[in-house]
């Protein structure tokens, strides 16, 4: 062996550096060995556990999944099964959903004969069908989740009155939160709804409506101005409601022009139709975390667009106050939300996301319950020309030939009865929901916790046990002496804008300004249906035309 150049070991050397280095390598090897098994078994041991803790949650979720998708429905189906409340058995994950997205699909499209009222089975089958088959009160299935569809009026009041504050508002569901946020209509928080009906009450009372009125009159004749050239001819009143709402809750509530609000009626118009498209839908528990539909992604931009775009009207307002064009933010409803989002007082405070979360409800809920309301006032007195003539000539009495007033609409009184008949048979809101937070009693009834009070005013408005056999015609004279003689002093059964404290903050600017459209319309035109309208009543957020309400209109 050679170490160095010139360096050589003899062959006794070798041997004895050949044993020194094996016994070397002997020990270290007996070493390695010794502590191998060691090694092994801790490693051993936390590849153990970590299986045992894997298993342990695979075990745990598929126990909680069990509880959830088989366990509590039925649990909750045979509690009230005893107790004489029935409905559609729940199915696997999907609950009733299925058989009730059927029945809504099989009828939504086909047109209905004769200008027929009868849209009950049309716009809620389910309910119809389930109701027949079940009684008055019967449970249902949203997925995993419990529905106690109520429709016997003295349960309706319990709940809506809800003295005890045990029937909250239900949660809203993702594509509703991103509609309205947690407003007025949908925040189940007694202290922060408590503020924001204050700041609506104050916006929306008697005194404000009447500030409001000459904002009205003068976006009406914009839309009489316009109908000038059609005289005769066929008009769409249904597109053209949805321009003139959309202006007056603009200028009236927040200040500003269609124009400069339109970007956000056609955000949440759309938000809207996505809403009503996924409404029936049902995904598997927490499958949203980790997987979006191009649904949920489309209105996730649409919520950040409204936002930045009120922010931008609100930005405006205040920049006008900083340059002096303005003396403050103003008396109108923005104005109130901007004070009080910028005041001191944590009472009266608000939040910017409340601000705009106000401002997307009001925006949406003047414009759509209006709209709704409007088209169908027309369509009736269309389709019925001795209501016309009636309602026409109570207009050129009150007012003759000037523009309404405030004073004026007080004395309307069979535009009263026409409008609260039309509520009737075409409410704009079929359906509230509430939820029971607790095990309570509801009439007889005792019910579980985590279920949810659905609640059918469509149902009440259409049933011949409550208004007679003539139910499904159009007869205003049922409300000549008021509302309270047409319910029997049952005033639940008739509820167009929901009962209770929680009633709609908004339903006198609505049935105000249908008042001014419908008198200014009065004034100038007799009208009659198209040839081609086509009568079929659908569910998007409110009840509407499918196709358009095409209305011709002759000058007096």
């Amino acid at each position: 062996m050679t170490l160095s150049p010139g360096y050589q070991i003899s062959p006794a050397e070798a041997i004895k550096s050949s044993i020194i280095i094996t016994s070397q390598s002997e020990i270290w090897i007996s070493s390695f060995l010794h502590f191998l098994p060691f090694l092994a078994w801790k490693e051993t041991m936390q590849v153990l556990i970590l299986l045992s803790s894997l298993f342990l949650f695979f075990f745990l979720s598929l126990a909680k999944l069990w509880y959830k998708l088989w366990w509590k429905p039925h649990r909750i189906q045979r509690i009230l099964n005893e107790q004489g409340i029935r409905g559609p058995p729940y199915k696997f994950v999907h609950g009733s959903s299925k058989e009730s997205f059927k029945m809504i699909t099989q009828v939504r499209d086909i047109p209905m004969n004769n200008l027929s009222h009868d849209i009950f089975p049309k716009i809620q089958p389910e309910i119809r069908t389930w109701t027949n088959t079940y009684g008055r009160n019967y449970l249902s299935w949203h997925g995993t989740q419990a529905q106690l569809v109520i429709t016997e009026p003295e349960l309706i009041k319990e709940v809506l009155v809800n003295r005890d504050k045990t029937y909250p508002k239900t949660p809203a569901t993702d594509f509703v939160k991103k509609l309205l946020g947690d407003g007025l209509v949908t925040t189940n928080n007694e202290e922060k709804w408590a503020k924001q009906r204050k700041l609506a009450n104050h916006a929306f009372h008697g005194g404000s409506l009447k500030n409001m009125v000459p904002m009205m009159v003068d976006t009406i004749h914009v839309m009489l101005a316009r109908w000038k050239h059609q005289e005769g001819k066929e008009i769409d009143v249904f597109e053209d409601f949805k321009l003139l709402t959309c202006e007056v809750i603009s200028k009236t509530a927040f200040g500003s022009s269609y124009i400069e609000g339109r970007n956000i009626f056609q955000m949440l118009t759309r938000l809207g139709v996505l809403l009503t498209k996924n409404l029936h839908h049902v995904r598997f528990p927490g499958l949203s975390k980790f997987w979006k539909t191009a649904d949920e992604i489309e209105a996730e931009k649409l919520q950040k667009g409204i936002y930045d775009a009120i922010l931008g009207i609100v930005k405006k307002r205040e920049e006008k106050v900083k340059t002096g064009e303005a003396a403050d933010v103003g008396n109108d409803f923005l104005g109130q939300l901007v004070k009080a989002s910028r005041g001191m007082d944590n009472s009266k405070k608000i939040t910017i996301d409340d601000l705009v979360d106000e401002c997307k409800t009001f925006y949406l809920a003047g414009q759509e319950t209006t709209n709704a309301l409007m088209t169908w006032v027309v369509f009736l007195l269309a389709a019925h020309p001795n209501w016309q003539e009636k309602a026409r000539k109570e207009v050129l009495h009150v007012f003759g030939n000037n523009d309404p007033d405030s004073d004026g609409i007080a004395k309307l009184k069979t535009m009263s009865m026409i409008i609260n008949e039309t509520l009737r048979l075409y409410p704009p809101v079929i359906g509230m929901s509430r939820q029971v937070e607790q095990q309570l009693r509801l009439g007889k009834l005792l019910l579980p916790t985590n279920i949810h009070i659905i609640i059918g005013n469509l149902k009440l408005h259409h049933d011949p046990k409550i208004w007679g056999e003539d139910v499904l015609l159009f007869k205003p004279e049922r409300f000549a002496e008021g509302i309270a003689r047409a319910t029997n002093n049952n005033p639940v059964v008739f509820i167009p804008f929901s009962f209770g404290p929680r009633i709609c903050a908004g339903m006198n600017f609505a049935t105000h300004e249908v008042k001014i459209i419908l008198s200014m319309i009065l004034q100038r035109y007799a009208f009659k249906l198209s040839p081609a309208y086509v009568h079929c009543p659908v569910q998007v957020l409110t009840i509407g035309p499918k196709h358009g309400l095409q209305v011709i209109f002759q000058p007096l």
